[in-house]
């Protein structure tokens, strides 16, 4: 069972968050900044049907109101129920904005400067304020009034192609993940974190905004551009070594490992160890831009000789042949992960009313001003007495 007692302050311990985003993409941020220490305040809508975060309410819940994906994103974050349509909560609104530092929504901007809250109106609450605004598209582009969700930036930006390009005989498709959201998310954290050393230098407060249609491209591009990178481009998008259809997990004599060979020598020796000592003698091979010339027939050796063996057999060959290997693991077996569990990353915690539930440990490790868990994810409107009796405001009133 875990406990985060007295923990150190972090990094951005005194910093204040009001976070009026919601989903996946600004609360992943805002997590991220509020485990490094940052005071984050989550203002939540009031409703009938589906009050607050709408990811309160995916996946089944002890509670009704802390769904699982809520869970992992909110920890670390007040809860505080405010209407800022009406004149009372965009009165708390401002006053949360006086005593704040960064002011980060997922709002479409339009609708955001009709409340009264766009970047002037906040700047002049507190002239130095941080204004994040995650955006699906950027500023004065043909897409800029649309809506934006995940599965619509992963095929917008190419990446959804990629796995048709992989392999032709399969339709465009989406990551089984909420791949563009939680990039995005860490563009948008950086972007805050940036902005608020920009201040600590200059005294500036300033407006970012972190589309998601231009983060994910330049995310999703790096290495996919490639043959359209020089100009003239000879039409060859995608790196060869990825999209290869055999970069995959290969078949064990009793399951799947993962196994990459990446210089000369380890190329060799894997080989030699595989019982195929003359492959890597074949110019196709013998030679990094050979071999990524014949990606392809490669990988189809690797599969040949990872099937004469078991995967405990190949682990322990590999290592001791500094050959970077991995054991294959289904979903089901990551929590159990020995590594995983030998750096505590799987941690059980204790949820006042929702009761024992599993966390994730911050991964970056920071030696003087750690990251940590300070407060578990809240119920909805849990702290909007308090939180507004600091500010001489009276919560019956809104």
């Amino acid at each position: 069972m875990t406990t985060d007692s007295a923990p150190k302050p972090g990094p951005l311990t005194g910093i204040r968050i009001i976070d009026m985003s919601s989903v996946v993409l600004g609360p992943f941020a805002t997590l991220i900044l509020s485990d490094l220490g940052a005071e984050v305040i989550k203002i939540e809508a009031p409703g009938s049907r589906t009050p607050g975060d709408i990811m309160r309410y995916a996946g089944e819940s002890p509670t009704g109101d802390l769904g699982p994906l809520f869970m992992a994103l909110n920890r670390n974050k007040s809860s505080v129920v405010l209407d800022v349509k009406t004149p009372e909560g965009k009165a708390a609104l401002t006053e949360l904005l006086r005593g704040a530092d960064v002011f980060f929504h997922n709002v479409r901007m339009a609708g955001m400067e009709r409340l009264g809250f766009g970047y002037d109106a906040v700047q002049d609450i507190r002239k130095d304020m941080i204004y994040v605004h995650c955006a699906g598209f950027g500023a004065g582009g043909a897409y800029e009034s649309r809506q934006a969700y995940d599965d619509l930036i992963q095929a917008a930006s190419g990446y959804a192609s990629l796995y048709s390009m992989r392999s032709p005989q399969q339709a465009p498709s989406y990551s089984p993940s909420l791949l563009a959201d939680k990039t995005t998310g860490l563009f948008a954290a950086y972007a805050t974190l940036a902005a608020l050393l920009h201040r600590e230098r200059s005294g500036e407060g300033q407006f970012v905004q972190v589309p998601m249609l231009e983060c994910f491209t330049f995310f999703n591009m790096v290495e996919n551009l490639y043959g359209e990178t020089f100009i003239p481009g000879n039409g060859k998008y995608a790196y060869t070594r990825s999209i290869n259809p055999r970069r995959r997990p290969y078949p064990t004599l009793d399951g799947h490992i993962a196994i990459v060979p990446y210089n000369d020598a380890q190329w060799q020796t894997f080989f030699e160890i595989g019982g195929r000592p003359g492959v890597f003698e074949d110019p196709r091979f013998s030679t990094y831009q050979a071999r990524s010339a014949h990606t392809g027939e490669l990988y189809g050796i690797i599969e040949e000789v990872a099937a004469t063996k078991t995967t405990e057999d190949w682990l322990t060959l590999l290592d001791e042949a500094n050959i970077p290997v991995m054991r294959f693991n289904e979903m089901k077996d990551v929590t159990t992960d020995p590594h995983l569990e030998s750096v505590g990353f799987f941690q059980e915690r204790i949820h006042e009313t929702a009761g024992k539930y599993r966390s994730m440990r911050h991964p970056v490790h920071f030696s003087k001003s750690p990251a940590s868990v300070r407060s578990e994810p809240r119920q909805l409107g849990a702290d909007t007495e308090t939180t507004l009796a600091a500010l001489g405001l009276a919560s019956d009133t809104l």
